[in-house]
């Protein structure tokens, strides 16, 4: 064997956790933002696969392993707008306990704040950013209450 090749290296499997899959290419940095993941709060294994091949759509995905965490329905919904392919497995002693895809709504409320600084969203109201789902693939969105297009989503969640 020559000790200069370089060896495959792979993901290994999780015990418990969750595996976010067919994330959109390079949407996996926003994906661990979503997460709230930042090296001060690390407290599992994290695996992140970047620009890994997939048999559809344009043959390239991320893929996210985050052992010992489960995710709350918030949580995917924001995912979902960033990643409206993605599918989500819930992974028990190595076995998926659950699998499914992530639904972007029609209508999304307290996801993600209105790009205009004069929506009455942003001027301190007790009002709840809320949105029209225009496009699903991908994600277009429209404040109820401006009309603005929100651009650049994963810079707006909340």
């Amino acid at each position: 064997m020559d000790k200069n090749k370089i060896a495959e290296t792979k993901i290994p499997p999780i015990r418990n956790g969750t595996v976010i899959d067919h994330i959109t290419n390079g949407q996996s940095l926003n994906v661990l933002k979503i997460l709230g993941v930042n090296e001060s709060n690390i407290d599992s294994v994290i695996s992140i696969g970047m620009h890994v091949p997939s048999s559809k759509g344009n043959g390239w995905k991320d893929v996210i392993k985050v052992e010992d965490r489960e995710l709350d329905p918030n949580t995917v919904d924001k995912i979902a707008l960033i990643a409206p392919e993605a599918s989500i497995s819930i992974i028990r002693d190595y076995y998926v306990a659950e699998k499914f895809k992530v639904k972007l709504e029609d209508r999304l409320i307290g996801l993600a704040r209105c790009s205009n600084p004069n929506c009455i969203t942003n001027k301190g109201e007790p009002v709840d950013p809320e949105f029209i789902v225009e496009e699903h693939h991908p994600p277009k969105l429209r404040c109820v209450y401006c009309d603005r297009i929100l651009t650049n989503i994963s810079d707006n969640l909340l």
